[in-house]
């Protein structure tokens, strides 16, 4: 399974969600370097590193947007501990204005 359909299994069953994005934006990253475990590496745009998650869900009720972040991180630890570098969440709790 990939790592996107891991972390979108992973999000449905946590959160129920209204609605569900995730994105692979990793080819928006090609030629992008960072350090890695004292080398350097640059993407090449391929892969699953970087991701973007959109979701609507009733769990967000009354969290702030850290409380937010830190639930999603924490439910995804495993997948950034390997191999996904980046991660962009736009969580709302259903009724908030989105603005995708």
């Amino acid at each position: 399974m990939s790592r996107q359909a891991t972390m979108e299994s992973k999000l449905k069953q946590a959160y129920s969600p209204e609605r569900l994005e995730v994105l692979n934006e990793s080819h928006l990253h090609a030629g992008h370097h960072h350090e890695e475990s004292g080398h350097h590496v640059t993407y090449d745009g391929t892969g699953e590193t970087h991701f973007r998650i959109r979701i609507v869900s009733p769990v967000f009720a009354g969290m702030s947007r850290l409380e937010r972040h830190r639930s999603v991180n924490a439910l995804l630890a495993d997948e950034l501990a390997g191999g996904v570098h980046a991660l962009a969440i736009e969580a709302a709790a259903p009724g908030e204005p989105v603005r995708w």
